[in-house]
């Protein structure tokens, strides 16, 4: 069925039902659909077809969603872009896609204009908020008001395009993992058997963009009429966040591993009254296990973790709230990312692509309906990431006997050392257990006479002196001597990607400039 079904039946529904709260304002259901309908009409009128993508550049706002379900009941594809973009980026992502218009938020409608003539396939502008610039068309003049009949969602393909979703870019440029309408519909009936049982009362919040795994939630919200608040500011205002799951008894969230570390730090976290919560789904980066368990006996068991990446998103396995046993005898779970979900199918393959026994290590392959049709106007590196029917997720890991799936890091973040494999995520683990560290990065670096030796960048904790922790000494019992980093640096914050994950790739460019990568 076409995505924007979801959007149109609970609209038929529920049409009263409060759809989104933001900023003090609140929408329902029947006015969001009439406004996707109005945009579906408005993108027809300006001469676009099917298959056509619509670039998206808002901060968090009902509009996102609201211009997804426009352009798919149109047939077209959306290309939602962080909002945290730099000029540079937003070029290279806009002219990537080859997309025809840009629906733009006021924030950043005054960039969009001064790029314009750097952007040759964008032929229409619609900008939400704010008195329009340049040549934009108004988004309020189009939807508001909207008396044009509905508009009935084309037919698709399960095939065809939905979401042109870049990955974040952290082993190389940006690619489009091309998500179609088949993709998104398995991904919500999956995510609703395995991550959230939702019904119509139930209300859900966005702290991460919507452009990203946020957005796909919400569509998780959208199908089951679920009240979605949204916090509309860029970057994560934890006492706001707080304030908005108290005050209207927020039950299911999507959230990055970052993002429930701060949580649990925040001083107002024991003060407000967070009892409606039942289920926070994390994923989209490492959640290391002495995070977990602060966060378990913080908030209880409520945590659900899912595995995958942009090109399955949202996700490959799943490790529910009930199997996050903190002491028992399957604590060692923490530890992995879960077991295949409902549709999936999980296996490790060797560089030959055959499986490798089980408890021995390879990379992670998925197969399921939450692959990607591939990469877009990429068929080299399409064709390398989707062998034999097997998403080639890049991750290393092993499966033990029950199916249980355990990260060890990225292939192209493993460092080999005079021969032998190191994997920077089991010494971040360690490390992370030091009651002042705050953050970790371990990483190679090039090394004469090893090839490359391990470094780390290490956060501590505010009002922590560098002077009084001994961080290589706290290893030494910990890890073996071939493991442990030759140096450790501390800083006073790790680089992030637009997506709050740490980005390796920035932080060991320096290193790394006029050598090359042993590894990926």
């Amino acid at each position: 069925m076409n995505a924007a079904e979801f959007l149109t039946n609970t609209a038929r529904s529920h049409p009263d039902r409060v759809a989104w709260i933001w900023d003090d304002q609140t929408r329902t259901y029947g006015e969001s659909n009439e406004r996707a309908d109005a945009i579906a009409h408005q993108l027809v009128s300006f001469g676009l077809v099917p298959g056509d993508r619509v670039a998206l550049l808002m901060e968090n706002r009902p509009e996102v969603m609201e211009a997804m379900f426009g352009c798919w009941k149109a047939g077209m594809a959306a290309a939602p872009l962080n909002a945290r973009f730099t000029a540079q980026e937003i070029e290279y992502h806009v002219n990537d896609s080859g997309a025809r218009a840009l629906i733009v938020g006021a924030e950043l409608a005054g960039v969009v204009t001064e790029l314009r003539h750097l952007l040759p396939s964008i032929e229409f502008v619609i900008q939400v908020g704010g008195p329009s610039v340049c040549d934009h068309h108004d988004w309020d003049e189009i939807v508001v008001g909207h008396a044009g009949p509905p508009f009935p969602a084309v037919t698709v393909e399960p095939d065809d395009l939905a979401w042109l979703a870049y990955t974040s870019g952290t082993t190389g440029c940006p690619k489009g993992a091309m998500l179609t309408h088949g993709v998104l519909v398995f991904e919500v009936l999956g995510m609703l058997a395995d991550f959230f049982p939702l019904d119509v009362q139930h209300v859900g919040i966005h702290a991460a963009p919507l452009t990203h795994g946020s957005g796909h939630v919400s569509l998780v919200f959208v199908a089951k009429g679920c009240s979605q608040v949204i916090l509309s500011r860029t970057g994560f205002d934890v006492a706001m966040f707080l304030e908005m799951v108290e005050r209207h008894r927020v039950n299911a969230m999507f959230l990055v591993p970052t993002m429930v570390k701060m949580i649990v730090q925040h001083p107002d976290v024991d003060s407000r009254d967070l009892s409606s919560l039942r289920w926070v789904f994390y994923g989209g980066s490492p959640m290391y296990v002495d995070d977990l368990r602060n966060a378990h006996n913080k908030l209880g068991s409520i945590f659900i973790q899912g595995f995958g990446q942009t090109e399955s998103p949202m996700t490959g396995t799943v490790l529910p709230a009930a199997e996050h046993d903190l002491d028992g005898p399957f604590a060692y779970r923490l530890a992995s990312c879960g077991r295949a979900r409902t549709g999936i199918q999980v296996r490790i393959l060797d560089d030959h692509d055959q499986q490798v026994p089980t408890g021995e290590i390879g990379e992670i392959c998925i197969r399921g309906g939450t692959v990607m049709k591939g990469y877009w106007q990429r068929p080299e590196e399409t064709a390398e990431t989707l062998r034999n029917g097997w998403l080639h997720t890049g991750d290393l890991g092993r499966i033990d006997d029950h199916g249980y799936v355990y990260i060890l890091d990225r292939s192209k973040d493993m460092v080999i050392s005079g021969g032998l494999n190191i994997y920077p995520r089991e010494i971040e683990e360690v490390m992370l257990t030091h009651p002042a560290v705050l953050e970790a990065c371990a990483f190679g670096v090039p090394d004469e006479k090893w090839g490359e030796a391990l470094t780390a960048h290490v956060v501590l904790m505010p009002g922590v002196d560098p002077a009084d922790v001994d961080m290589l000494g706290f290893l030494n019992s910990r890890i073996a001597g071939y493991k442990k980093p030759k140096h450790v640096e501390f800083v006073a914050l790790l680089a992030k990607t637009p997506y709050g994950k740490i980005d390796k790739k920035h932080i060991r460019a320096p290193y790394w400039d006029g050598h090359d990568r042993l590894v990926g």
